[in-house]
């Protein structure tokens, strides 16, 4: 939408900018977002694929990561293939459409993503307090209704950010200091009240993702409380190494989190591009980390990755 005095291309047309300040170095930053994105894709799919075919992981907990492993590669192929077009061909510009379109998908994810976890989160929770329940409680139909839920309340939270964005009048500049479209960052360049963006966005986080985080919370101080309380070291250890790969993955995912909000609020010194590079750690750690932490952690999955990778035609 434009106001009668702005009717330029810049109304429907961005340019993202990539790293501000740090122009000159964005061929060397190019290399990590590389081989970020090289390794979630690879890793990813190769996750997604083992658990899909090897029977023995066909289980909860498997399930519910491969549903965290398609998550991460629509994460990172919505974010770092457009970063990587600014860095090498200076292709930044995107239609409001494509801005929009890469808004609802990075916050449709980012919310889905929270909410796998906190279905792992319940998953361990069960596994370990009330291990003779655990098939009962998380059976084939309780899983697919738990991801129909998760993708469900992703898209429904996330889909008022599209209208909410496409009503404001963009009458200012149209350069983006960013890699990708954030909801707030593209907000605050239109010529308008932006406070039911402000206010809608801060409630979804709310609602969504901090809510997951204190139920992972609570979950986990059951679970402790649960494991301290078995009779043996080894049983407590056993335990605890099974919510070890969970607890790495939930660190990758809320620590860059925590760091860039603690950035925005009281880093009001710190430069702009560091705001930027934090923003897009948020959307590479987790999708590159993922498939190592639980490949490493966990021993079903690196036998079966050892196996597929050593005679590619056979099968764990």
């Amino acid at each position: 939408m434009a106001t009668p005095n702005h009717t330029s291309p810049s109304h429907s047309l961005f340019i993202l900018l990539g790293i501000p300040g740090l122009e000159d170095q964005h061929t060397w930053i190019s290399l990590p977002f590389f081989l970020s994105y090289l390794v979630a894709v690879l890793g990813n799919s190769l996750l997604v694929f083992i658990i899909m075919t090897e029977r023995s992981l066909h289980e909860p907990m498997y399930f519910f990561l491969c549903m965290l492993g398609v998550a991460d590669l629509i994460l990172s192929t919505t974010t770092v293939p457009k970063a990587l077009a600014i860095f090498w061909f200076h292709a930044g510009e995107i239609s409001l459409d494509g801005c929009v379109t890469q808004i609802f998908f990075i916050h449709a994810t980012f919310i889905a993503e929270s909410g796998i976890l906190l279905a792992m989160a319940f998953d361990r929770y069960v596994a370990i307090c009330d291990p003779l329940r655990y098939t009962t409680v998380l059976s084939q139909a309780v899983i697919i209704r738990v991801g129909l839920a998760v993708v469900l309340r992703s898209f429904s939270v996330i889909l008022p950010d599209v209208f909410l964005v496409k009503r404001l009048p963009f009458c200012h500049s149209n350069m983006l200091p960013h890699t990708y479209c954030e909801h707030m960052a593209v907000a605050k360049f239109a010529c308008a009240d932006i406070r039911v963006n402000v206010w809608y966005g801060l409630s979804v986080l709310l609602s969504t993702v901090v809510v997951d985080a204190l139920l992972i919370l609570v979950s986990y101080i059951f679970i402790l409380n649960a494991v301290f309380r078995l009779p043996s070291q080894g049983a407590r250890q056993k335990a605890l190494g099974t919510c070890g790969s969970h607890l790495g993955v939930i660190s990758m995912f809320y620590l860059p989190g925590i760091f860039t909000i603690i950035a925005q609020r009281f880093g009001h010194q710190v430069p702009p591009y560091i705001h930027i590079l934090l923003a897009n750690v948020c959307m590479l750690a987790p999708p590159m980390l993922n498939p190592i932490i639980y490949g490493v952690k966990t021993r079903q999955i690196r036998e079966c990755v050892v196996s597929t990778l050593s005679s590619p035609w056979k099968l764990c």
